[in-house]
Order: C-alpha cells, then structure tokens, then sequence
C-alpha cells in the first residue's frame, strides 16, 4: 500500500474512533426514544395494514392530477419507488458524514432523535386521516376486480402482526391521506435544509421533492390531494415541533455546545448588526470617548502627547 493511501487511511479511521467515542455516550442516553421511533414504524405499518382489511374498491374518483399528468402504467410504476429510494439512503448516508468529515456540524444520534419526532408527529396525524375516511385506491392492485384490493379476514393474529411482510407492505390499499412517501421525502428535506451547508445540494433536493411528488401522482399510488395535504402538513409539524423542542445540548447537565452546530443565525445577526453600526455612522469598533485635544495638527489624549516628540511652536 503507497504510503499516502495508508497515512490517510489511518487519519480516517482515527477521526472514526474519535467520532464514535463522542457519539457512544449520546446513544446510550438517547437509545431509548430512537427505539421507540423504531417501533413506531413498526405500529403505523400495522395501522396501514389495518385500514386495508377496511378498504373497499371502486370508481377512480375524479382528480386534476390524473388528468394533467399522464398515467406512466404498471412498467413504470417503479420509477417513484426509485427515487425515493435514493432520497432515502442519500439522507441516511449523510445523517452519518461527521465520522469521515473534518467538520462537524451536527451529532448524528440528537439528529435522528429530532428526525424521528418530526416522523411519528406526521404519521400519528397520518393515521387518524386514513382511518378517518376511506377512498377507493387509485392503484392498480386496488381498484375494482384485483384480487388484492380486499383483504380476506386473517387467518389469526400472526398474520396481522407479521404484515404479511413484504407482500403486505407493497401491496396495501387504503391508506392514502396522506402520502408516506411524501412524510418521508419532506422531513429529510426539510433537516437538511436546516442543517446542511451546501446550497446547491439544498436546491437539488427541493426539486426532487416536486418530481417526487409528481411521479407519485403519475404512476397512481396517491390521488392530488394525498400529496397536496402532505406539503403542508408536514411543513407545519416541522415548524411546530422546531419551536416546541428546543435543540437538545450535547455535554453533561446541559453544557457544551448546542445541537446541531449551525452558526449561520449568529453569522445573519453579526451581519445585522455590523450594517447598523455603518448605517449610523459607526465602525465595528467599540466606541473611544477620551476627551483629545489637538495641538498644531497633533492629537493628545487626556493631556499626553500620541508621538514622542512634539513641536509647539512659541516654546
């Protein structure tokens, strides 16, 4: 192995122990709410299984998005499924940066806690609205005369519990406003939006929301307003939530820095402050208000001379 490759390999994995170090004792303080926002996933799986035992198909109800867009068909219905699985490993992976990055802008077990809240708040929401009212299902699998559209009565409580997984998962029915695709894509872009540095990544990914929400749309997973009700809804518990929960400090009884590290509010307040100081007529600097007399065009400062030497003239 060259010597660079195998000095840089080395700095990487010291920067990896070091970060795992910082990390380790923030994930056994917090283990216990990220379990639960497992399991969580676990319970509003099951909820959308439970709604499917009630969905009864019928007439594809009357949606400007259906007209607008056209339908991409049972071959194309993948393409939405492969976009939000590269939004969805690209934030998994970048949630994870700050073990190979030199700057660390976050802690990644106080993100996901704060990930997961944003999750669980949006998909309690979800399922009081889906088991709310039931719409006939747009998809293919879900409309009249597929065999999969009704769910017979389980044979026991194992098959409710197991989600008849991964079939029950891919080919649910019912669960519809609002779209959990949409949760998903939103809360990832809307932390990164907050804690991210790059510009352009952040521009990308809103236009990969919009394409994300408009492949939805096209391959008939979700009626207009399914999508429509997730941008706001999810927009709103996100900026709830932000101002309910404060971000949580990373040292022992509070101290230490706060999660995540973002100095850009105190970058636009130091900006903010420095514009005030020259719309006034004053410089960054603290203001000197010593009395300074002048004499023959030298300044004296509470009555000693600036310079050395000072020639007066007449003495």
């Amino acid at each position: 192995m060259p010597p660079y490759i195998a000095r840089e390999a080395s700095k990487l994995w010291r920067r990896i122990t070091m970060e795992i170090m910082v990390e380790l004792p923030l994930l056994m303080e917090k283990w216990k709410f990220l379990l639960l926002g497992l399991v969580f996933q676990y319970i509003h799986g099951l909820a959308a299984r439970g709604v499917h035992y009630l969905h009864r198909p019928g007439p594809t109800l009357q949606d400007v998005g259906f007209v607008v867009l056209p339908e991409l068909g049972k071959d194309k219905a993948y393409i939405s499924e492969t976009v939000f699985s590269v939004v969805f490993l690209t934030f998994f992976l970048w949630t994870f940066h700050p073990f190979i990055s030199h700057t660390k802008k976050f802690y990644t077990v106080l993100l996901w806690c704060r990930v997961f809240t944003f999750l669980v708040v949006s998909q309690i929401l979800r399922i009081f609205t889906f088991f709310s009212t039931q719409l006939p299902g747009p998809n293919y699998h879900c409309r009249e005369g597929s065999k999969l559209a009704r769910l017979p009565r389980p044979d026991g409580i194992l098959e409710v519990i197991l989600l008849n997984f991964p079939h029950g998962v891919i080919y649910g029915c019912g669960d519809l406003i609002f779209s959990s695709h949409m949760i998903f894509t939103l809360v990832f872009v809307l932390t990164y939006q907050k804690y991210g540095t790059k510009r352009w990544i952040k521009q990308i990914a809103w236009l990969v929301a919009v394409i994300q929400s408009l492949l939805i749309i096209a391959s008939r997973k979700h009626y207009t307003v399914d999508v429509v009700v997730a941008w706001y809804t999810v927009n709103l518990v996100v900026y709830f939530v932000d101002k309910q929960l404060p971000e949580e400090r990373s040292g022992p009884g509070g101290s230490g820095p706060l999660m995540p590290l973002n100095g850009s509010k105190d970058k636009d307040s130091r900006t903010k402050e420095e514009h005030l100081k020259l719309m006034n007529g004053n410089s960054g600097d603290s203001p000197d208000w010593r009395q300074r007399t002048q004499v023959n065009g030298k300044l004296l400062e509470d009555g000693s001379p600036i310079l050395t030497e000072i020639v007066m003239n007449g003495t």
